[in-house]
């Protein structure tokens, strides 16, 4: 809150301007989220994916038989977040969960067949989802990803 003093009339105004929508940052990384999301839902849709369940998997196509724990790290998830993730695609048979024979409290996560074979029939999203932002150009997407990337790493 900014108080100015009006000096012809001595009265104290108070300026609400950084409380307007248009001045919140957050609100267009809300709104572009949202909308980023719901451009991937048609083609998750034809998977029988969720949008979280799709990240999952990305991360295991980039690296399989990882921790329940470094999974929750590379999507900056809680645990008690991901566990239900797991679950339904341990439901829907893309992955396996397995306890550390010699440590109990951690837990693997490893594609199955059908998580592999998932890989090929979502190859073809990213492409998709490009000709959707296509107001921007290569440069600016990465110069965007770039900016997203200090932010988050500042606000971690």
């Amino acid at each position: 809150m900014i108080e100015r003093t009006d000096t012809l009339t001595m009265a104290k105004t108070v300026d609400y301007s950084s409380l307007f929508l248009e001045n919140q940052l957050c609100f267009p990384l809300y709104a572009a989220s949202r909308l980023m999301i719901k451009a991937y839902q048609p083609h998750l849709g034809k998977l029988d994916l969720t949008y979280p369940q799709y990240l999952v998997l990305l991360v295991l196509w980039e690296k399989d038989h990882l921790t329940v724990s470094q999974i929750s790290q590379a999507l900056m998830l809680e645990s008690n977040t991901l566990t239900p993730l797991l679950k339904r695609l341990e439901e829907k048979g893309l992955l396996k969960r397995t306890r550390d024979k010699d440590d109990e409290r951690k837990v693997f996560v490893t594609l199955t067949s059908n998580g592999k074979t998932m890989r090929e029939k979502a190859v073809c999203i990213p492409t998709e989802i490009m000709k959707n932002v296509d107001v921007l150009n290569l440069e600016e997407m990465k110069a965007l990803y770039d900016h997203l990337g200090k932010l988050i790493k500042h606000l971690k």
